[in-house]
């Protein structure tokens, strides 16, 4: 009796197990098949509302965009001015360094030519401003003296020239 008692209890508890398992699979079902039907409702909402996030999805895009190129060409401009910048002060530098390069060829040419006689600028230059004060001066002279006292002056510095050339000729 006990054993049958003990079968019976087996029979009972493999019975209890079986419904509990058959209610965890029914619950288990129940729960996929409304995950199952959430993904279908979201994949139906998404095609219906894709269109819309789509749109949306571009005016962002064309909004980051326009964003991207101020920025973009705010930092062109700035390099582009300290390029400039840089190039101006490069040019002021080599224009100094040419200049000085000149004042140094220009110094040793002169210092040359000075060597060899040649006169300077400033020489011709003095020369003539005395030559022009001269010119004034003679002008002034002949104005004020009489005419045949030049000219007797020119007969008698030739006259003696002549006498001297017939004197040797004599001789």
């Amino acid at each position: 009796m006990v054993k049958k008692l003990k079968q019976m209890a087996d029979k009972k508890a493999t019975s209890a197990a079986g419904l509990l398992d058959s209610a965890l699979a029914g619950t288990v079902k129940d729960s996929a098949q409304q995950i199952w039907l959430a993904g279908l409702g979201a994949f139906s909402k998404a095609q219906e509302e894709g269109g819309k996030v789509f749109e949306a999805l571009v005016k962002e895009g064309v909004s980051l965009q326009r964003k991207t190129q101020a920025v973009a060409e705010e930092k062109i401009g700035e390099v582009t001015n300290r390029m400039s910048s840089m190039a101006g002060d490069v040019s002021a530098k080599a224009g100094q360094h040419w200049d000085k390069l000149e004042t140094i060829f220009e110094e040793r040419v002169s210092k040359a030519l000075n060597k060899l006689g040649v006169p300077s600028s400033k020489d011709v230059d003095a020369l003539i401003k005395r030559i022009d004060t001269l010119s004034a001066q003679v002008a002034k002279v002949s104005k004020t003296a009489p005419a045949k006292t030049s000219t007797a002056r020119v007969n008698g510095a030739a006259k003696p020239a002549a006498k001297r050339a017939t004197a040797r000729k004599s001789a």
